[in-house]
């Protein structure tokens, strides 16, 4: 394993030394449509410092002035003023090159080296935004040009999921880049951490004494995470392919977001120890067991529809798409976490594609009033963290109607953040390349973390491997399988629909 000393940096500036962005996988659409962008933004805002340049590797042959222009396309609209534009076109630089081999990749080492204008050495951050199947071989590349080193500037290596493709995988993928850099200088990335409002699931459980009193089983009847998508595959059908629902989302995003509602209070508000707690509550997701994945384990695939006028296809006349594919565009859990804490509490998943809206939610449904006069009559209180697109907090609970009588109406307090007077939202990408550039590892998924998420899922990846497993249709434009609503109305629940607008439901078993 790389054990050179580890600098690390707590605060950016315009006067730090020298800083290089190495974006592998320059060409595509990540880079494109993500990275670039939030780079832009935090130069506008002054959040890089003045000596720094974007390198951008690829194997696509690009001159320098060619990549510029090919990446302006994709700058924001507000604010772009030309000499803005062109001052951070300034900083960024193509290098044609297959990264798998290091000799490709000597002119970084050069620049590393001799300091030189057009790759500057220093700190840098190395970005991997390729294919999974490349992280491991541009490690190397860059450890066998010795690009790993940390003696007087850092070195970081930025890792997009997915992280493995099961636990297997994933723990072979760590060996490998551990072989070429040390676990501090690794940044597994996932964008949901990035966004405000899952940060600030922290702010609102441990600096407000009238939510952490009620963050228990005796007082939460069940959870609900939800992270919908209107939208199908795109072009990414054969990429999804290989992929699915439960890799996409549930191993990654959705559990990651619940260990951060269901956590223990940590001691200080620092990477390790928050992560360690991260950790600690993922270890007491209480097993999957065959039962549980046959009863419990909702798997969908969207079919073709027609929504206001629109004519959906199904998934498997998406192109790069099976016509017999049994991959999962939908998927709903049923799960339980063994602390005192969350006891007897079920939580309930669920993520898809082409459903309603998009929308991602974390919803607390608290237990009824036990009040003989009201029992059965007043809305259950719920607390509603809504992570996209409308970031913001809502606590709904009951009210009495206006007029004679005690008849109870659910009424709501609604916290946006745009209603913040001049709030500014940073996109999840722009804060935590902030974040890598500034050695910030809070979050940024362990090595432990990640491969306690796949041991979880372990037991769906297997059941997926059955060719005969279940997998019920869902019209595009629905909310999902009926089977889903029924997972939870067994328990007497039912979800929380994020829109009202919802179209006629078709179902039936693939």
């Amino acid at each position: 394993m790389q054990t050179d000393s580890h600098v690390e940096q707590t605060h950016l500036s315009a006067n730090t030394s020298a800083n290089r962005i190495v974006i592998f996988g320059a060409s595509g659409d990540l880079t494109r449509r993500k990275l670039i962008p939030a780079l832009y933004h935090l130069f506008n805002h002054g959040m890089l410092p003045d000596n720094f340049s974007i390198i951008g590797v690829g194997r696509t042959e690009l001159s320098n002035d060619s990549f510029r222009q090919h990446l302006q396309q994709s700058l924001p609209a507000e604010p772009r003023d030309q000499a803005t534009v062109s001052s951070f076109c300034h900083h960024v630089f193509y290098l044609t090159a297959n990264p798998s081999e290091a000799a490709q990749l000597a002119p970084l080492a050069a620049g590393h080296a001799q300091q030189d204008s057009k790759y500057p050495g220093g700190n840098t951050l190395y970005y991997l935004a390729t294919p999974p199947a490349l992280y491991a071989p541009i490690a190397q590349s860059l450890f066998s040009l010795g690009l790993n080193r940390q003696e007087n500037n850092w070195s970081r290596l930025v890792v997009e999921k997915p992280f493995g493709h099961n636990l297997a995988s994933a723990r072979q993928l760590d060996r490998e880049l551990h072989a070429c850099f040390n676990e501090k200088q690794i940044y597994r990335i996932d964008h949901y951490l990035g966004k405000e409002t899952v940060q600030n699931l922290l702010v609102l459980r441990f600096a407000n004494t009238i939510f952490e009193p009620l963050w228990n089983c005796s007082m939460v009847d069940f959870i609900e995470i939800t992270a919908a998508e209107s939208l199908g595959v795109e072009k990414r059908g054969a990429f999804y392919e290989r992929t699915g629902a439960v890799r996409d989302m549930l191993q990654n995003h959705l559990l990651q977001v619940l260990a951060m509602v269901a956590m223990e209070q940590p001691a200080t508000i620092s990477a390790d120890v928050l992560r360690d707690q991260a950790v600690q509550i993922m270890r007491l997701f209480r097993p999957l067991t065959d039962e549980d994945v046959r009863n419990h384990l909702i798997l969908g695939q969207y079919l073709a529809s027609n929504v206001r006028g629109e004519n959906l296809v199904a998934y498997r006349e998406e192109s790069g798409v099976s016509a017999e594919s049994r991959t999962e565009t939908y998927v709903a859990l049923k799960m339980y976490i063994d602390s005192a804490r969350w006891q007897g509490v079920p939580i309930y998943l669920r993520t898809g594609k082409r459903l309603p809206t998009r929308a991602t939610e974390v919803v607390l449904h608290f237990k009824k009033t036990l009040h003989p006069s009201f029992t059965g009559v007043a809305p259950a209180n719920k607390l509603i963290i809504r992570i996209q697109p409308d970031e913001g907090i809502l606590v709904s609970f009951g009210l009495k109607r206006p007029g004679s009588g005690f008849q109870v109406q659910d009424v709501a307090m609604d916290f946006h953040y745009s209603d913040l007077s001049g709030a500014v939202m940073p996109d999840a990408y722009e804060r935590l390349l902030l974040d890598a550039l500034n050695g910030d590892s809070t979050l940024f998924a362990r090595s432990d973390e990640v491969e306690t998420c796949w041991s979880f899922i372990q037991p769906i990846l297997d059941y997926l491997q059955d060719p005969a497993h279940t997998l019920y249709g869902y019209a595009a434009g629905t909310w999902g399988p009926q089977e889903a609503d029924q997972l939870l109305a067994t328990d007497g629940h039912a979800w929380r629909f994020p829109c009202k607008n919802l179209t006629s439901t078709q179902y039936c078993e693939l």
